[in-house]
């Protein structure tokens, strides 16, 4: 499967569109409860946008589309992704709703002691709908990425992700992260079944073995979830299992010193996503997607920073389509360049490929270190 679509001469088309609430962060200056923490620095969050950024970040072109309060948070906000070269023109500002925030603290989400504040109720973004939002400027993109996390927001944002996702003809490839936050649907007794109905709809999904509905092995959640062309179970340290029409392909998960443990579903549908645009297999796509998750747990941050940004430029200097990316251009983004070398690497160099916090400027002594046993 590769991406389709809009063909990529025609005006606004991006390689992604990406549809979703993105908020403002503040992280903590120090560990602690939310009580005792006396600082916070902000910065942004958004699972969508996160996947946006870092698609910019390395070459790609992404749009991110949502809808921001007119305050200065949602300054911040459009100005922050648009600083990593995400097109921003299709977002829209709300001048009687606010851009929604959350503190959190520096544990690890998954222990107990981590506790995550939320101030998003009647956001902006909770507004988002088929009557006010760009439609053209959404499936203008040769895949549009989506989560679970938009349908829980509001009824007017369940029917526009139930418009997204109806299979039409001409429509860009849907990407559908499960991204199931049963916070998020308190009160609501349908959210797992809704966010079932929405992956049946869509072309690529990516679902995590902890929130696939409990159907426990990824065999069972294929049986469960036929539709999609491309299904991708997450399954934590262990690694990742596509199913491709009849194909199933399994590669395990790097070993990793983690430094923060938040991102790295959205840094790994980012590092899949651009393997797809680029036309790999899919044992490289999942290679791909575990790298860039990589990035992300050994980075502070919810946003995995992949090296500087590199236009990628053709033989001729044209800007390649996402078809093109795959090609022998002249000077490539050195993300790719890196992370084309580990992912090339034989299984045993990459069952023993270990990474931690500036990796990724260092990949190619990484390289080196693996293929020596």
């Amino acid at each position: 499967m590769t991406a389709t679509g809009p063909t990529s001469t025609a005006p606004g088309v991006v390689d992604v569109v990406a549809l979703g609430e993105s908020m403002v962060t503040f992280l903590p200056s120090r560990p602690g409860r939310l009580a005792d923490v006396p600082s916070f620095d902000r910065g942004i969050g958004g699972a969508e946008s996160n996947v946006a950024c870092v698609l910019a970040a390395v070459g790609h072109s992404a749009r991110w589309v949502g809808r921001a309060g007119a305050d200065g948070f949602g300054d911040h906000l459009v100005e922050a992704i648009g600083a990593y070269g995400v097109d921003v023109s299709a977002v829209r500002r709300d001048p009687d709703r606010p851009t929604g925030v959350y503190f959190r603290t520096a544990g690890d989400r998954a222990t107990d002691a981590h506790e995550v504040a939320y101030y998003r109720a009647g956001s902006a973004a909770s507004a988002m709908s088929v009557r006010n939002m760009d439609l053209d400027a959404i499936r203008a993109g040769r895949v549009l990425h989506l989560s679970g996390i938009t349908p829980a927001l509001s009824a007017d944002c369940l029917d526009l992700m139930r418009e997204l996702t109806a299979r039409r003809p001409g429509r860009p490839l849907v990407s559908f992260d499960v991204n199931h936050r049963p916070g998020l649907w308190r009160g609501e007794s349908d959210g797992s079944r809704v966010l079932l109905e929405l992956a049946r709809g869509a072309d690529l999904v990516f679902v995590g073995d902890d929130e696939a509905w409990g159907l426990g092995s990824p065999e069972a959640v294929r049986a469960a979830l036929p539709e999609p062309e491309l299904l991708v179970v997450k399954q934590g340290a262990t690694g990742a299992t596509a199913f491709h029409g009849t194909e199933v392909t399994s590669v395990p998960a790097l070993t990793v010193d983690v430094v923060a443990a938040v991102g790295a579903g959205d840094a790994f549908a980012a590092g899949f996503l651009s393997a797809t645009l680029r036309g790999l297999p899919v044992r490289e796509r999942l290679r791909h997607g575990h790298l860039m998750a990589a990035a992300a747990l050994t980075v502070p941050g919810d946003l995995a920073v992949p090296p500087a940004r590199h236009p990628a430029v053709t033989p001729d200097g044209a800007s390649p389509s996402a078809e093109g990316l795959g090609g022998p251009p002249a000077r490539r983004p050195s993300w790719f360049d890196h992370a084309d070398r580990l992912a090339a690497l034989d299984d045993a160099a990459w069952g023993r490929l270990r990474l931690g916090p500036g990796w990724t400027q260092a990949a190619e002594r990484a390289e080196e270190e693996v293929r020596t046993p």
